[in-house]
């Protein structure tokens, strides 16, 4: 059965500053999300994704997922190509993301968006522009119980109206922006008063990815929050790191937010150490060895 969903794929290349430049890699977030997924729970059997892809996909892009046992479902050939970008990366990781062919909108009615055997999912993640995030498919699963994760990919020019800012943290159980993108949301640099701020708007869990920094998971409702330290690896790669950790702690939220911000991390430091998705989900005990280092580092705050 089904139990977590994520969204969207894109055919990326990746240009780094060095100028080598990697094509034609499966990444878009979803991709991302859904590995991280089967990693923390070792397997993909219970993860799908859902994304409109063109002809042009094939089986060798999809092969990290097919071989971690991620559902493709919710996968539906449309007649246009698969959405495509260019990934800028900056000698310090940050990227700038460039549209070559964008992706169609999926907040439609819940019947058409996800195959059947999705539509008792407990638990969905996906990306959004937080100027215009279209919440209302996130607001409609919440109100059906549905734990939905969001992630933002991008900072705002402004602060949101708090109207908006309010809208979005209720149509979601976790929300989980980098620092720029918080900081530009809220309008605050100035740490515990962006915290604040989303306390103050409903925020429920609050995942703030810190990059290199590693990640600090908020329950605003139980009233606990907790520090975990990036693993020390070598970094290759960024791209993907945050949506792989947003996707495995979703997928271990119900261990608590300890445990859960630990796997974050820890599916994250695989994405970083190499180009693109691994192809093939970690040994459970090269996994368990790197969850009892990020345990080892948790601090609670």
């Amino acid at each position: 059965m089904i139990q977590l969903v994520t969204f969207g794929i894109v055919i990326d290349d990746l240009h780094f500053a060095d100028g080598t430049t990697h094509l034609n890699i499966l990444g878009g977030g979803g991709p991302q999300t859904a590995w991280g997924m089967a990693a923390a729970l070792g397997t993909g059997e219970s993860v799908g994704i859902v994304a409109d892809v063109g002809a042009d996909l094939n089986e060798q892009h999809l092969a990290p997922l097919i071989n971690a046992g991620v559902n493709l479902a919710g996968l539906r050939v449309v007649d246009r190509p698969t959405p495509y970008a260019h990934q800028l990366i900056a000698p310090d990781g940050t990227r700038v993301h460039q549209w070559v062919i964008e992706p169609a909108l999926f907040d439609q009615p819940l019947d058409q968006t996800l195959p059947p055997t999705y539509q008792d999912a407990r638990g969905l993640h996906w990306g959004l522009h937080p100027e215009n995030p279209r919440v209302e498919f996130g607001a409609y699963l919440t109100a059906q119980g549905k734990q939905i994760s969001l992630e933002t990919y991008t900072p705002t020019p402004r602060p949101l109206a708090a109207h908006k800012f309010t809208r979005l943290m209720q149509a979601c159980r976790v929300f989980s922006p980098n620092w720029a993108e918080a900081c530009a949301l809220t309008g605050k640099s100035e740490r515990h008063s962006l915290i604040a701020t989303f306390r103050a708007a409903g925020c429920r869990i609050l995942a703030l990815r810190r990059g290199a920094e590693g990640v600090e998971v908020w329950d605003f409702e139980q009233g606990q929050a907790v520090y975990v330290p990036a693993l020390p690896i070598d970094v290759i790669d960024p791209v993907g790191a945050g949506n792989a950790l947003c996707g495995a702690l979703l997928a271990t939220l119900d261990q608590g937010i300890e445990r859960a911000a630990c796997h974050g991390v820890v599916a994250a430091s695989y994405l970083l150490e190499q180009i693109g998705l691994p192809s093939q989900l970690p040994l459970a005990t090269d996994y368990q060895k790197r969850l009892d280092q990020a345990l080892a580092l948790l601090q609670p705050l």
